[in-house]
């Protein structure tokens, strides 16, 4: 999607495109693997670049980012009147009370989920799961409380679950469906995909996909006090209350230590050190930053957690209200227009073709054990076969698209020497598929395993259907 926001260069709003360069240095020196940047000042996009494959028009996974947009529309159920920040989830959810609801339980509250304080010692996410396969809430109600509600903060996605279900009951719509009718249409945001749990229901606390503009565009909003153009989308007291600091936070368990995950936690949004972000595993980012008129989305994939949002602070701060130079725009420009993954390299040996069994049996293979691997030459590329489900377009020096399953993989592979390599890109997600072909036996490896599973099957499928057991 191209055009939810105006463009202008660098210094006519204010900002040094040099600090923009120096920003995509720092992110290449500290390994972080981008998809998409996007950086909007004064309401104007003033940079903004795909890492080839990956390009504008792409929806891509958002994982816990999506929790913001859940915040919203809880916000908007409280603003008809049909939900406060005071109602209990046993009274809203009555059907999916346990029995044995402890008295805790009975007390955790809209303002609890929001500010995720209902007292469990960690993630429920999984407990809940395993304790009530059929219903997430009642599982959530049956985990033990280790902490009185509202005392301290726990990441934990169930509670953002809870939210949607909530919403969905008192609204009479789906979390998809209300948010397309009451933010994303009047916004002219005409695709946004979902994730679902096997009943259809939106998961909530992950799973939404949106453009890079899309995401920029919504946190956009978020800095105007919710007022797209002259509509009020959302209360702007609302959109205060998410982005304020409810609880202090504590460092989560497995994160590599980041000061912008301490300034303490909203609405389901992070506070930070200038203003507010969200935040999606692997690298997905959106950045608000009231006080200098700035908005940042970063899309990526990245194992480990990194120094964002910090750095961008240290690099685009300096730079704002200085114009720059002519020729460091120039430079910029470049720079955006050359982002790329490399290709595989090797030749295309277009006389050759082979035939593999999968090694399956590492714990993440994307493939079971003994799926048949078939390559053979087609057009400059290849085709692909993986078992009897899964037929792909491989380019060389370049990249093909494919979609047996629904969801599209963008593929390029080589011949090196007696190997073939191919790189899959589920591109709508964080994550792709290495394949290496050699002597009769194939394996496949995730760049990073995606949280709801290794199954390539699955991945690329859509919509994704499957428990909610992210993690």
């Amino acid at each position: 999607m191209v055009g939810l926001l105006p463009r202008s260069a660098p210094g006519a709003a204010g900002v040094s495109a040099r600090s923009i360069v120096e920003l995509l240095d720092r992110l290449e020196a500290e390994s972080v693997e981008c998809h998409s940047i996007m950086v909007v000042r004064r309401g104007h996009v003033v940079a903004e670049g795909w890492w080839a494959p990956y390009s504008a028009e792409r929806p891509h996974l958002l994982y816990s980012l999506t929790k913001l947009f859940t915040s919203i529309a809880v916000g908007l159920a409280i603003a008809d009147g049909l939900l406060a920040l005071d109602d209990r989830l046993v009274d809203v959810l009555p059907d999916h009370v346990p029995d044995d609801v402890s008295e805790q339980g009975r007390r955790i509250t809209v303002h609890h989920l929001l500010s995720m304080t209902a007292g469990h010692a960690e993630d429920s996410l999984e407990q809940a799961w395993q304790l009530e396969p059929g219903d997430l809430v009642k599982g959530f109600l049956r985990t033990p409380f280790s902490a009185p509600e509202g005392s301290q903060h726990t990441y934990d996605n169930s509670t953002t679950f809870l939210l949607a279900r909530m919403v969905e009951r008192v609204t009479g719509r789906g979390l998809p469906e209300l948010l397309d009718e009451r933010i994303f249409q009047p916004m002219g945001i005409d695709h946004a995909e979902w994730d679902r749990v096997a009943s259809g229901a939106a998961f909530g606390f992950h799973g939404l996909h949106l453009t890079t503009e899309a995401v920029a565009a919504f946190g956009e909003l978020l800095l105007r006090g919710g007022l797209w153009h002259d509509r009020q989308l959302v209360p702007r007291e609302w959109v205060e209350l998410a982005t304020s600091r409810h609880v202090d936070t504590l460092p989560l368990p497995n994160w590599r230590r980041n000061p912008e995950f301490l300034y303490g936690y909203g609405y389901q949004f992070w506070m930070s050190q200038h203003g507010y972000h969200g935040n999606g595993a692997f690298g997905q980012y959106c950045v608000v930053a009231p006080e200098h008129d700035l908005v940042v989305v970063v899309t990526g994939s990245n194992e480990q957690e990194h120094a964002l949002p910090g750095l961008l602070w240290e690099c685009l701060l300096p730079g704002l209200d200085d114009p720059g130079s002519a020729e460091d725009e120039e430079l910029l420009a470049d720079r955006l227009r050359q982002l790329s993954f490399a290709p595989v390299p090797g030749s295309a040996a277009p006389e050759r073709s082979v035939k593999a069994r999968l090694d399956g049996s590492a714990a993440d293979s994307p493939l079971p054990d003994g799926t048949t691997v078939t390559v053979d030459p087609v057009g400059g590329g290849w085709r692909l076969r993986l078992g009897s489900l899964l037929d792909f377009e491989v380019g060389h020096g370049g990249w093909r698209e494919s979609s047996p399953l629904g969801r599209p993989v963008v593929a390029t592979g080589a011949w090196q020497d007696d190997t073939f390599v191919a790189e899959l890109f589920v591109i709508t997600t964080p994550h792709r598929v290495r394949l290496v072909v050699e002597a009769g036996t194939a394996v496949a490896t995730w760049n990073t395993l995606p949280l709801t599973g290794p199954s390539l099957v699955l991945h690329v499928q859509s919509p994704l259907m499957t428990r909610p057991d992210v993690s």
